[in-house]
Parts: C-alpha cells; sequence; structure tokens
C-alpha cells in the first residue's frame, strides 16, 4: 500500500513539473524581442509627440552580456598558413594577376605624377629661352669686345658705360693719392724682379696683378690677407710655377692685426681698381697654371691666351660688365617663373622665385639651366666665328658650369630617391587610411564582443 501512495505522489511530482516547463515556454513564446520592445517603445515616443509631449522619459539602456570572440595569436596564425599553403612563397602569390598589374600601373601612374610636377611647359621653355635670347643679345650688341684706343679702353654702349661709371667712383687723381699712401701699401705689390729674392718670370708693370694671387679679386682675401700678415708675396708666374717668398725690402708694410690686415686688402683693391693695368679677373691668375695647348694660328697655350687677354683689357671692370647679361637672365627667367606661378593660382609667397629647392620650385633650377645654356650656347658661336678670345663671357661660362653640375646631380643621384619618397609618400598614406578603417572597425567589434586573444 505504501508503495502504491508513494507511486501516486511521484507522478503528481512529474506532472507539476511538466506543467511548470509548458507554462514556462508559453510566457517565453509570448514575450517580445528586442527588436520588438524597441520598435514598441518608438511608437510610443511618436504617440506622445502627437499628444504634444516634447521630452520622452529616458529608458535606463539594458545592459546584456558580451558574446566572446576568439582571436587566434599570431604565432597560431603562422603555423596555420603553413600548414595550408606551405614556406617560401613571394608576396606576389596573395595577389592576383590582375592585382598586379592594377599595382604596377598605379606605380606608373604616380611616377608621371611626379614627372608631370617638374614637366616644362612650353611657356615654361618660352620664357627660359626668352631669357637666354635677350642675355645674349646684350653680351653681343651692349658689351662688346673692348679694345684700346688713345682714349682708353673701349667696348660696347654697356662696357663704356660702366668703365665710366667706375671712374667716376674712384677718380683717377684720388686712386693715385691713395696708392702712394702707407695705408694701401701692401708686401706682394713688387712690379719687378729687383725686390724679390727668387726670380719670378713675367714680372712687370703689366703682368704683376695678374701674377699675384693677393691682387686676385676674389683669392686675395685669402692670399692677399696672408701676405700682408706675414710680410711674404706668392705668385704663379708665366711658366705655371707658384713662389711663396718673404719681401725683406716691404718688411714695413706687413700687419700684425687680421682685422687691419683686412682693411688693408680692400684699400689696395680700391686704388687698382681703375689705373691702367687694373685687378685681372676672379681666379685670372689661376689659368697661369694651364701651360698646355695649342690655340690660334700661333699654337698658344691656355696660359698665353689668358695672359694676352689680361693685356688686351679683360680686367676686374670687364668681368663686371660681362656680368649685366648673366643677371639679365636670371632676373628675366625668375620674374616669369613667379608671374606663370601667380597666374596658375599659387600665392604670392608660393610663387617668390628666390629658393632653388626643387621641392618648394620643381621647374626653377631646369628653366634657368636652360636660359644659361642657351646664352652659353650663342657666346660658343661668337667665339668661334670671331676666332677672338676677348669674345668669351667669363661668368656666363662659370654660372653655365654651376647649374650644368647642379642639374647633372639633379638627374643623377637627386631626382631618382626624390621620385620614390614621393610614390612612397602616397601609397603610406592610403596604407594609414586603411590601417584607421581597420582601427574603426576593431572598436565596433569591441563593443559588442569582448575579444580574446589565444
Amino acid at each position: 500500500m505504501s508503495k502504491y501512495k508513494y507511486s501516486e505522489t511521484e507522478q503528481q511530482i512529474n506532472d507539476v513539473l511538466k506543467y511548470h516547463d509548458e507554462e514556462l515556454k508559453r510566457i517565453k513564446a509570448s514575450m517580445p524581442s528586442s527588436a520588438e520592445i524597441d520598435s514598441r517603445i518608438r511608437e510610443s515616443e511618436d504617440l506622445l509627440r502627437t499628444l504634444g509631449y516634447d521630452e520622452m522619459p529616458t529608458v535606463p539602456k539594458r545592459d546584456e552580456p558580451k558574446k566572446v570572440m576568439a582571436v587566434p595569436s599570431w604565432e597560431e596564425l603562422c603555423v596555420e598558413a603553413e600548414r595550408a599553403v606551405g614556406t617560401g612563397n613571394a608576396l606576389e602569390s596573395i595577389f592576383t594577376e590582375d592585382e598586379l598589374k592594377r599595382n604596377s600601373q598605379e606605380i606608373r601612374m604616380l611616377n608621371a605624377e611626379y614627372d608631370q610636377l617638374h614637366h616644362l611647359d612650353k611657356y615654361d621653355i618660352a620664357i627660359s629661352a626668352a631669357a637666354g635670347l635677350l642675355g645674349a643679345a646684350v653680351d653681343i650688341l651692349l658689351v662688346g669686345i673692348p679694345k684700346k684706343t688713345p682714349e682708353g679702353l673701349k667696348g660696347g654702349t654697356l662696357a663704356n658705360y660702366v668703365r665710366e661709371w667706375f671712374d667716376k667712383k674712384f677718380p683717377e687723381e684720388e686712386m693715385e693719392k691713395l696708392a702712394n699712401s702707407k695705408v694701401s701699401k701692401v708686401p706682394y705689390d713688387a712690379q719687378d724682379n729687383r725686390n724679390t729674392a727668387i726670380h719670378i718670370e713675367g714680372l712687370s708693370a703689366y703682368y704683376h696683378r695678374l701674377l699675384s694671387l693677393g691682387h686676385d679679386p676674389l683669392l686675395g682675401l685669402i692670399f692677399g690677407v696672408t701676405d700682408i700678415l706675414t710680410g711674404r708675396m706668392t705668385t704663379i708666374d708665366k711658366t705655371g710655377k707658384i713662389v711663396s717668398q718673404v719681401m725683406e725690402n716691404y718688411a714695413d708694410r706687413k700687419e700684425t692685426d687680421i682685422f687691419a690686415a683686412i682693411a688693408k686688402q680692400i684699400i689696395h683693391f680700391k686704388s687698382d681698381i681703375t689705373t691702367s693695368m687694373g685687378l685681372p679677373a676672379p681666379m685670372m691668375g689661376l689659368f697661369n697654371l694651364l701651360q698646355f695647348g695649342e690655340i690660334g694660328e700661333y699654337d698658344q697655350t691656355i696660359a698665353e691666351i689668358v695672359q694676352g687677354m689680361y693685356y688686351e683689357g679683360y680686367d676686374f671692370i670687364h668681368f663686371c660688365t660681362l656680368s649685366v647679361p648673366v643677371m639679365i637672365i636670371e632676373a628675366v627667367t625668375r620674374i616669369g617663373y613667379a608671374f606663370k606661378r601667380i597666374k596658375e593660382g599659387h600665392s604670392v609667397k608660393e610663387s617668390i622665385p628666390f629658393s632653388l629647392n626643387r621641392e618648394k620650385r620643381p621647374k626653377l633650377a631646369t628653366m634657368l639651366f636652360i636660359g644659361h645654356s642657351a646664352a652659353t650656347a650663342i657666346n660658343a658661336g661668337k667665339v668661334y666665328f670671331t676666332k677672338n678670345p676677348m669674345a668669351i663671357n667669363y661668368p656666363q661660362w662659370i654660372v653655365f658650369a654651376k647649374y650644368s653640375y647642379q642639374q647633372l646631380k639633379w638627374f643623377l643621384s637627386e631626382k631618382p630617391n626624390a621620385q620614390d619618397a614621393y610614390v612612397r609618400g602616397i601609397l603610406y598614406e592610403e596604407l594609414d587610411e586603411v590601417l584607421d578603417s581597420v582601427d574603426t572597425t576593431f572598436g565596433e567589434i569591441s563593443e559588442k564582443y569582448e575579444v580574446v586573444f589565444g
């Protein structure tokens, strides 16, 4: 009997539990989902707004537990990748053929874009060519070739004007007084070999300024000042022999203070600048070292040619005159470049044509190179047809050599590196955008999932 009652009670309990489970299932089935709840809340808010309620009651945010997202470690990913595709694979293998072609095309487009920044259009070339032709025309028509006349050295209109300006700026009478004063006397000013311990070939009243490095307008700031401090004379004679000797007869012309020596050097330059055999052109004395060549009908060496040019009047004043066409080329090219940049929409600050930095002024250096190349080519033709070395525009060739070196260095060395940096910079910018997008996506995932790294 007791066994029967126990079984009956157990059956009642099971029936109750079963009924409870069915009720729970029915309640869960009748409960709305989160989306349905949000939809009903929005409907209720819309209804309240239609009834005139502006402020909606705040509903506390339901805290739902985050799902767990397991991310394998880098080592696990590497092992899985090696298991799937093996080792020794090239980076290109992860791309399709179409993707590789598209990547190569993008690189070519970026290189072409960089080349376009430095490419000269027809207006750039026109500005450069016009500047070069104008400078060459001034050289041929206004500078001319200096010739000795009873009235002194004469050349073209511009050459005569510049020489007259120097004569007015440094009057002959005042310069003679200055030359005879003690403040301008220097140890390296011996005009012949009577006061020298070592014989200097060619030393004379005509050539002593060409042979003495102290008289060079540029080198004199080093050798001249040194000679004044040491009481010496440094020369390169007509045969190319370098001599530095103590001038015992001119010992009273020494200075012990460097600033006094510099002042005396400048004063001596001033006293010699307008003499009949004036200061040589800068670096002209170094040509005495070039004891080779068979030039002209007399088979002269380069040193002999330069010595003859100096004798005929190719001096510092003529060098200054020849610098005018060079400055015209510089000014016309730079001004033309600036106006064109402004017309293209750049600001005045961005168009100022002083800097030759190719990152800031991509075309300016090349335009100057073209302008000076044109003027130099015309000057070479002038020398060839006149057969006269006095027609050489020395400053023009110096500037041409400078821009040629810069252009060659840019083309062979600097441009490839700059182009590579330009392309890589754009690629890195695009990569940064991709990485930012990945960071944003990872942040969104972190809000919904609890990320666990293996």
